[in-house]
């Protein structure tokens, strides 16, 4: 068998250079995934705070609104119930500028969230 080594040179190095990637494209590429990466968990975790407030907000509302429809019993301070024990209240009365008409306020607190409620209503004899 007869080899011919009289070929240019850079045609044999093309011919036996494997296919593949280099270190180098490799590198760049794992960079880019790498910031893609950080970019998606950072926004998520933005996102689930903004969920988790949300859920505060509404659940601190609906809580309010269940309280100012009870009959104001004078109690003034409190917490709910299981599961919202960590959800606390303040109901106040006062009377507004119309006659005969007074207004009951509800404050539902939880950690750094304040919701405010408030209801005009027939004063109590």
């Amino acid at each position: 068998m007869f080899i011919d080594l009289s070929t240019d040179t850079d045609t044999v190095f093309l011919h036996s250079r494997k296919a593949g990637f280099t270190l180098l494209e490799i590198m760049i590429s794992l960079g880019i995934i790498g910031v893609l990466l950080i970019t998606l968990i950072y926004t998520l975790n933005y996102h689930l705070g903004i969920v988790e407030r949300h859920e505060t907000i509404t659940t601190a509302s609906l809580l309010a609104r269940e309280k100012i429809e009870e009959k104001y019993s004078g109690e003034k301070k409190g917490t709910f119930p299981e599961p919202y024990s960590s959800y606390s209240y303040e109901i106040g009365l006062s009377e507004s500028a119309y006659p005969g008409v007074s207004e009951i306020s509800v404050v539902v607190r939880r950690d750094k969230e304040e919701i405010r409620f408030a209801k005009l209503i027939e004063s109590p004899k």
